[in-house]
């Protein structure tokens, strides 16, 4: 099951205030999302938030279409609250108040995965005999 990381830029000295923004963060009405015609694309399984300095980083843990946990979160009430709250420390500014806006921002702001490691993947060794 893959994960994904969002970025974005903060300005600097206000990591306390958007702690408390993430810590109120109101959490999605269902972890499934659908695809463009409706139908089932995955489900958000996790995410975590993290913070230092001017970047602030947001892994996303999903299985299926990532391209449709954007459509999902855009429609979300809990998301558009919090990037109300957010937008006086984004160093730059960006319009997310639509599903397209949304979208692109989402698109732009996605971190190249180099390596996803997990025990699922790790190589099993044989007992020695």
């Amino acid at each position: 099951m893959p994960y994904a990381a969002i970025t974005y830029r903060v300005k600097p000295g206000h990591e306390e205030e958007v702690a408390a923004i993430f810590a109120g963060f109101r959490r999605v009405d269902t972890p499934d999302f659908a695809g463009e015609a409706g139908e089932t694309a995955g489900r958000l399984l996790g995410t975590a938030v993290f913070i230092k300095d001017d970047v602030l980083v947001r892994f996303i843990h999903y299985e299926g279409d990532f391209s449709a946990v954007a459509r999902h979160m855009a429609g979300q009430k809990g998301v558009h609250v919090l990037e109300d709250k957010l937008a006086p420390f984004l160093a730059v500014e960006r319009d997310t108040s639509s599903p397209q806006g949304f979208a692109e921002y989402f698109r732009n702001a996605t971190m190249r995965s180099l390596a996803q490691l997990t025990v699922d993947t790790h190589p099993t060794v044989a007992p020695a005999s």
